[in-house]
């Protein structure tokens, strides 16, 4: 059951329909249907190669299906042009990576920082005042300044975490967020993460292979060449 209970959590978020994709002849999927609220969380799995991460891709606007369309709070990103699916994505979107992909030059903060001036935000006040709230909800108070070489890999993604969410998206997209983490430290990021969605109203759609994370997940769903069925 969907844990979330406002009207504005009811909201339809991400509607897919009979989405399909393949690179050359090879196909990867097809008839894909999905329907996300706001504040729920959703756990994607499937076999290695099934194409999760292309679903993603897709979502987003990284890459353009071959049939069926992508709607995110009722605007079709794959029927925009890259200047404007570039600007949905800055706005309404997250996203949490399992390698990371921090600057390793930057520090903490800067890193956080970077979604907030891709935004166009320009108050160094207003920033910072931004990012130290969202470390310490991140439970990474007093380490704005470090720089990642000096974090360990839970921390490394909570940097992550409080990237993808710093902006306030409406959609987070969370492509194996704890593929490199020890148990008990994947655990924790998958509850901050989970927590973070829900309390801010925002949709997490997680692509993993984690038994830990799907039971974490208001719904469980397994992508399938022919769609997505229920777990």
């Amino acid at each position: 059951m969907n844990r979330a209970t406002t009207d504005d959590h009811t909201a339809e978020l991400l509607h897919i329909r009979g989405l399909a994709k393949a690179y050359g002849r090879t196909p990867v999927f097809h008839a894909v249907e999905l329907r996300m609220r706001r504040g729920e969380v959703v756990a994607l799995l499937g076999e290695s190669g099934v194409g999760k991460s292309s679903l993603l891709n897709c979502i987003a606007g990284l890459d353009r299906p071959d049939a069926g369309s992508v709607r995110i709070l009722g605007q079709a990103i794959d029927a925009l042009a890259e200047p404007q699916a570039a600007a949905l994505r800055r706005e309404q979107l997250g996203f949490v990576f399992q390698a990371f992909h921090v600057l390793p030059h930057l520090s903490v903060r800067h890193n956080v920082a970077l979604p907030l001036l891709l935004q166009g935000l320009r108050d160094p006040a207003a920033i910072h005042a931004r990012v130290d709230a969202m470390l310490a909800e991140v439970g990474l108070a007093g380490l704005a300044e470090r720089r990642p070489r000096e974090l360990s890999g839970g921390q490394l993604q909570r940097v992550a975490i409080a990237r993808a969410l710093v902006h306030r998206p409406a959609l987070i997209l969370a492509d194996e967020p704890t593929g490199n983490l020890d148990p008990d430290t994947a655990a924790q990021v998958l509850d901050l993460l989970c927590a973070q969605a829900r309390d801010s109203g925002a949709g997490c759609l997680i692509v993993t292979h984690s038994a830990a994370a799907a039971a974490r997940a208001d719904r469980v769903l397994r992508l399938r060449a022919d769609g997505v069925a229920s777990v």
